[in-house]
Parts: C-alpha cells; structure tokens; sequence
C-alpha cells in the first residue's frame, strides 16, 4: 500500500470525484445518441463494452471501451496530479465502484472491465499493458470475453509484484475481487458450458 499522507478530507474528495467520474454511463449514452435504444433491453443488459459490440455497432463498441476505460485513467492522473499517490488509488477504486453502481442508474452498471484496465494504465503502465495482454490471450484461446476479465484480473496481483508495484497489491486484490463478484453469473454460465462466445448473443 502507498503511505496514507493525505488529509483524509481530500481523500474523501477524490473519492467522489473518480465515483462521479466512473459511474458516466458512456455504453448507454453512445448507444441511445446513436438511436440504437436503450442499451439495457439488448443482450445481457449490461451497459459495457461487450454489449455495445451485441449490437452490431462496432464503432460504438471500440468508444465505449475507450471512454470507459479513460475515465479510470482520467481520475488516476488528476488525483495523482493535485494530491499524491494514496488519493490516485483511492481515486482508482472509486472509479471502478462508480461503473459498476452508478447511482444514477440504481446503482446498476457494468462489470468494470474496461474501466479496471484503464485505471491500471494509469496507475501502473506496465502492468497495465500485462493485463490488457492477459485479457486478450484468455479471450483469444477461450473466445470468450469474460474468460479474459477473468484472467486479466486473476493475473493483476502477480503483475504488480513480478513488475515492482507492490505498493499496489492491496487495491488490486480488492479489484480482483470485485471483477469477480461482479462476473458471477458468467462463472456460474462457464462452469456449466452456456457462456456465449464472443460474437454470440447473450444467454
């Protein structure tokens, strides 16, 4: 973990400035300004990149994975620009709960992915760039997308220590747990063989 240095009031701060940050819905408001509806009555109902591209949109789809993904970087490198390292972090995990419980939506959002990859660019460029790599190697042998969520998140601790991050350990643990709770039922979906493949529609 990084030293705590500080005051807690602005840590508090950039908490809910990388929450407001990372609860922007870019999935839905790019599908819905594209006339394509609202983005929870297709496929999974999720509001994230994968089912951005159920829609066929692909354009849509590789946007919504760059603004869902700069919003966690963008809340890193302003926290860490105007208070340190331990608000970058803390800036970091509120952008993640943001997309996944955005209260402006009931807090019912996305699984984080995209979001969990661009704040790890930004906190940690190198291990950023392992998990976007790990994602994609679990995607391209599975043909799954959450299979390589799974991987990449699996993998984050490992590449926080094998790269000299370790000051990070702590906030990607609980990240990892996160990608997973928040990946349930596509785990409960691969155990039994039903996950849809990239592509696909959602089960």
């Amino acid at each position: 973990m990084p030293v705590f240095d500080t005051p807690v009031m602005l840590l508090i701060l950039w908490a809910v400035i990388g929450y407001g940050l990372g609860s922007v819905p870019f999935g839905l408001i790019l599908t819905r300004a594209m006339g394509m509806g609202d983005l929870r009555k297709i496929g999974s109902g999720n509001i994230g990149t994968t089912n951005v591209l159920r829609t066929g949109n692909k354009g849509a789809a590789a946007l919504t994975l760059l603004l869902d993904g700069g919003k966690g970087a963008v809340a890193v490198l302003l926290a860490r620009l105007f208070a340190g390292e331990d608000a970058a972090q803390v800036a970091a995990l509120a952008s993640f709960v943001g997309h996944c419980y955005p209260i402006w939506l009931g807090f019912k959002g996305g699984k984080g992915v995209a979001t969990f990859l661009g704040l790890w660019l930004a906190l940690a460029w190198p291990v950023g760039i392992a998990c976007c790599l790990s994602w994609l190697a679990g995607a391209a042998v599975t043909r799954i997308s959450s299979m390589g969520a799974l991987v990449a998140a699996a993998s984050s601790t490992f590449w926080l220590v094998f790269l000299g991050y370790g000051t990070g350990f702590a906030l990607g643990v609980v990240l990892t747990l996160m990608v997973f709770w928040r990946h349930r039922a596509n785990i409960a979906r691969l155990k039994a063989g039903t996950e849809p493949k990239i592509g696909q529609k959602s089960a």
